[in-house]
């Protein structure tokens, strides 16, 4: 049994902590709206703390789940950061989406404290997460790597080092870049088919076996046909991550043209009220 500190009970973060005090560790949960941490605790046991860093203190791993750069920089190196109150040694793991470049400073920070770093953004979203069954993608050392990896077994069915710190973020974002070609791509050609009266589930039998499958195709094509949006991973985080990778893209040379004109697309149908709604609302542009 570890004794972990899990910052950030999101629809992402609490179904990973519980399924890390599943496994029996000791789990002590920092959330920034006090009454989902004690919800947590109802449900699964451990402890709720009233900062990041008293969550921290004595944790032999350290995991953040939270919003973006802001929200990860206040909770890791703030006042009550967790980086002042984890002991040399410690494990830091970051599953937040967020930049390549405040990845590499924490991992920067927690060199010089001592502490190992990773960033391990993470794909499969909401029903990923509660299953247990997410695909994570990690950067940092080896030795950051080799501590980390037996504890995000508990929730992860795959997970790739794929290089130093910030490697995993730069690879959330290509995850990102490719999910974004593929929706648009789906979104076309389902309202294609509707435009030619074919019958959609045979249209579905005849593609979905070749090439042009996909999980989106899937997993979303009954549900885009149905207009039904009401679940996954919302159009405004996509943005979010879609804008991360735009920025990445400027500093490395990357020309990104389908994935800046999705992002436009994106744009419109928040516009429409459809900020919250699964990333597969992007066909309510196409009419319909």
């Amino acid at each position: 049994m570890t004794d972990i500190a899990f910052i950030g009970l999101g629809v992402m973060g609490a179904p990973m902590a519980g399924h890390l005090a599943a496994k029996g560790h000791s789990v002590t949960v920092y959330n920034r709206t006090a009454e989902k941490a004690a919800a947590w605790v109802a449900r699964h046991g451990g402890r709720a703390a009233p900062t990041p860093a008293a969550a921290a203190t004595g944790a032999a791993a350290v995991f953040t789940c939270v919003g973006n750069d802001d929200d990860l920089a206040a909770v890791t190196l703030g006042p009550d950061g967790a980086f002042g109150a984890m002991r040399a040694g410690a494990l830091f793991v970051d599953h937040t989406t967020v930049s390549a470049h405040i990845a590499r400073r924490l991992a920067k920070e927690g060199e010089a404290r001592g502490l190992l770093c990773v960033d391990a953004p993470v794909s499969g979203g909401q029903a990923g997460a509660e299953k247990g069954a997410l695909s994570v993608m990690c950067g940092g050392s080896d030795a950051a790597l080799d501590a980390a990896r037996p504890l995000i077994a508990a929730y992860a069915a795959r997970l790739v080092h794929v290089g130093p710190a910030g490697a995993g973020q730069t690879t959330k974002m290509v995850n990102q870049i490719a999910i974004a070609g593929v929706i648009q791509g789906l979104a076309e050609a389902l309202r294609f088919a509707q435009a030619s009266n074919l019958a959609l589930d045979r249209v579905f039998e005849a593609v979905s076996g070749g090439a042009a499958s996909s999980w989106q195709m899937v997993n979303r094509w009954e549900t885009m046909a149905e207009d039904r949006f009401d679940f996954g991973f919302a159009i405004d985080w996509m943005r979010k991550d879609l804008g991360l990778a735009l920025e990445e893209a400027r500093a490395n040379g990357a020309t990104l043209p389908v994935a800046a004109l999705v992002d436009q697309f994106y744009a419109e149908v928040q516009k429409m009220g459809g900020g919250r709604q699964d990333t597969s609302a992007l066909i309510r542009r196409l009419g319909g």
